[in-house]
């Protein structure tokens, strides 16, 4: 039996792109109808989920040659562009941490350290997932965490009696704010999401302004560290407060817990050693520039050294860190993704799609530069609450880029705002992966979601709106 529902998503928007290209009811110029029927396919396939992100994500190279929009060999090019590779990279650290528990070594004893009182364990937590999330995906991060929230959830059945409010807000708290803080973690470094190394792919290749790991960072880390602590005193201060004290159950949980992983191995040190050394010459290349300008280190070099090294390297029993085989769990369907992203920006601007966008805001130009950045923030966080947030800042940070280079000011302070926004979606469960795996907790209603995240989304606007009137020196 023929699955109606399924077909329609499948075939309806091809057939309304092809429609839209051979009407054409904009009398627009034959690459720019062809490409924005595309455009419009790919973002109805990516919002509908009809068949997997990635393969969506590989259509250009079968549209684009046969449409006439782009060549087999610049379509392709985009696949194999080199932020892809800084996200192998990181990917393969990621690997490794998670194979060694070195994250789980990490977030077990930084919420010890914390405190063991309700608020502090909150803390713990947020902080962990926060730091971990900055250099893996926040859906690895979130699932890390949730086993232990919920070993430590069931700990304080002892306060529900006497405190059932309180208690009830705990538990609330305990996996909103693992997939909240794993969301903003994302937003500090350029392998913490996808859409940061998007914008910064689209940047570099399409408007030629490099984007590095360290200059990034000094944008997305002071954001997101004030945002995640914004978020944690309005949470438990307000929204869901939390005033009761607890026995030391949760603290014996994680030493018991910490013992179950046992003292430190050969691999989990190699693998602390290789990532403190990436994090360092990440931070330092710049410096490494100014005093060797011939240095071919960069970003992509340093993160696909440190990947490559961990299959190198002897771990336990003298085997190297990693094998072949555990490249199984890495997230190719996401480097497809960033290839479809880059090769449509592309498109954007070789068949003129672009520059007919900005000829058709025009009007905007008059607005106050810090007012129209201001909206592009708020765009952008309406944008991403409807759409995947790697294909809103593919879509989003080309048009913007151009504006910005129209008004003769540098992409970055037009895209920032745009690809920062893309990661401020708190509202919903289906919103974000570890909104949807806080929600299945069972603890979380959506009204707790939607009374959390409106004001965490207004909070974000407020940040992005101070991030503006610092980057023009307002």
């Amino acid at each position: 039996m023929i699955n109606l529902r399924y077909t329609l998503r499948l075939l309806l928007p091809p057939a309304l792109a092809l429609l839209f290209v051979l009407l054409n009811p904009f009398a627009l110029p034959a690459e720019v109808c062809k490409t924005l029927g595309v455009m419009a396919w790919m973002l109805a396939w990516w919002l509908m989920e009809s068949v997997p992100m990635p393969v969506t994500a590989l259509l250009p190279i079968v549209l684009f040659p046969l449409l006439g929009i782009t060549s087999m060999e610049e379509t392709c090019k985009p696949y194999g562009d080199k932020f892809i590779f800084l996200f192998l990279g990181g990917f393969i650290l990621a690997l490794a941490l998670e194979k060694t528990a070195l994250h789980r070594r990490f977030s077990l004893n930084l919420v010890l350290r914390t405190g063991t009182r309700p608020n502090q364990i909150i803390l713990g937590f947020m902080l962990s997932a926060y730091i971990i999330s900055m250099w893996i995906s926040n859906t690895a991060t979130t699932l890390m965490m949730f086993p232990i929230a919920l070993a430590v959830s069931e700990l304080f059945n002892i306060g529900q009696e006497s405190h059932p409010r309180p208690a009830q807000n705990f538990r609330i708290l305990l996996f909103l704010g693992i997939a909240y803080a794993s969301s903003i973690g994302g937003m500090a470094t350029l392998i913490g999401t996808p859409p940061n190394a998007a914008a910064a792919g689209i940047l570099s290749e399409t408007f030629k302004r490099p984007v590095g790991f360290a200059e990034f960072m000094t944008y997305g880390l002071p954001f997101s560290l004030i945002l995640l602590l914004l978020s944690y005193f309005v949470l438990t201060r307000w929204i869901f407060p939390t005033h009761f004290e607890t026995q030391h159950k949760s603290a014996d949980f994680i030493h018991q817990s910490l013992r179950e992983l046992g003292p430190t191995d050969r691999s989990s040190r190699v693998v602390l050693w290789v990532f403190a050394l990436a994090i360092l010459l990440w931070l330092s290349e710049g410096s490494i520039r100014q005093i060797w300008p011939s240095s071919q280190i960069s970003d992509v070099w340093i993160a696909m050294a440190a990947g490559i090294s961990l299959f190198l390297l002897p771990g336990n029993n003298d085997k190297p860190v990693l094998e072949w085989p555990d490249t199984q769990r890495l997230p190719w369907g996401i480097l497809l993704m960033f290839g479809g992203g880059l090769a449509l920006a592309q498109a954007f601007k070789t068949s003129g799609t672009l520059q007919m966008l900005i000829e058709a805001l025009q009007g905007l130009q008059h607005i106050p530069l810090a007012s129209f950045m201001i909206i592009l923030s708020a765009v952008g966080i309406l944008l991403t609450a409807f759409m995947s947030n790697l294909a809103m800042v593919t879509l989003f940070v080309p048009v913007v880029a151009m504006l910005a280079q129209e008004r003769g000011v540098d992409p970055l302070l037009f895209a920032l705002p745009v690809t920062l926004s893309a990661s401020c979606d708190f509202m919903f469960p289906m919103s974000t992966p570890p909104n949807a795996i806080a929600f299945s907790s069972g603890y979380i209603k959506s009204t707790h979601m939607l009374r959390a995240g409106l004001v965490l989304n207004l909070l974000s606007f407020l940040l992005l709106m101070g991030l503006i009137a610092v980057s023009l020196g307002l």
